[in-house]
């Protein structure tokens, strides 16, 4: 598997280094110090496998994983044991590693990547669970009923643990499922993920200030690094 390294402290890039050294099957094609250069790196390389620190200067690990249209594998690895539930809501990261890293625990890591592998090639063509979508329409399965939304009257979908909540102008719904899911189920030119719990329909937006949105009656924050991409999307005078 061909890897790349991120993680801002030079010494624990060494010691992952040194750990994929005892593994046959990796081989380390670059390491960054910033998750800016490693995306640089990505929209023209093709990698099997990343390791990722979480807590980086202006751009965390999540920050980083949510700009990857197509992420690989990922094992994180960090000195933070607060964020394993939140790193599992992600299909791609296959493993959370507390530093210092010990290098049974590392093997066992790398053999859940390899596992991942297989699963990730057998589902890539199955639908997601609980929501489908057309040229215009979204369905949900709630209580056994499929019900379908129009996806313009979508205005804001936000992530809360297992579940997302989808507010349309006229109803709400709370279906099992997770933001990066229903994000890939919607049109591009529409919808903008704007904070690691939120994403919106962009012609609904009444009024932007300072970094929050203003949506109807709701105030949504946005994300310092999804802020670029969402003036860019704007229509300014």
């Amino acid at each position: 598997m061909n890897c790349i390294i991120i993680d801002d402290e030079e010494t624990a890039r060494v010691i992952i280094q040194q750990l994929c050294s005892q593994v046959e099957e990796l081989t380390i094609i670059k390491e960054f110090p910033n998750a800016i250069q490693a995306i640089k790196f990505l929209n023209h390389s093709t990698i099997d496998l990343i390791f990722l620190d979480i807590h980086m200067p202006d751009f965390t690990g999540f920050d980083f994983i949510q700009t990857l249209k197509n992420p690989p594998k990922i094992i994180l690895t960090t000195s933070d044991k607060n964020f394993a539930l939140e790193a599992f809501e992600y299909d791609c990261i296959v493993d959370y590693l507390v530093k210092p890293i010990t290098l049974p625990r590392f093997l066992k890591a790398i053999q859940k990547a390899k596992t991942k592998k297989t699963t990730l090639s057998e589902n890539s063509s199955k639908h997601i669970s609980g929501i489908s979508s057309g040229e215009n329409d979204l369905y949900i399965n709630i209580d056994r009923r499929l019900i379908k939304i129009d996806i313009p009257t979508i205005t804001i979908i936000e992530a809360k643990g297992d579940y997302i909540l989808i507010k349309t102008e006229n109803q709400n719904y709370t279906v099992h499922s997770t933001l990066k899911k229903i994000e890939e189920k919607l049109p591009d030119d529409l919808f903008l993920k704007i904070h690691r719990s939120y994403v919106i329909n962009i012609k609904k937006i009444i009024d932007i200030e300072d970094n929050s949105v203003l949506i109807e009656k709701d105030v949504i924050p946005v994300s310092r690094s999804n802020r670029p991409e969402l003036m860019k999307r704007l229509n300014l005078l």
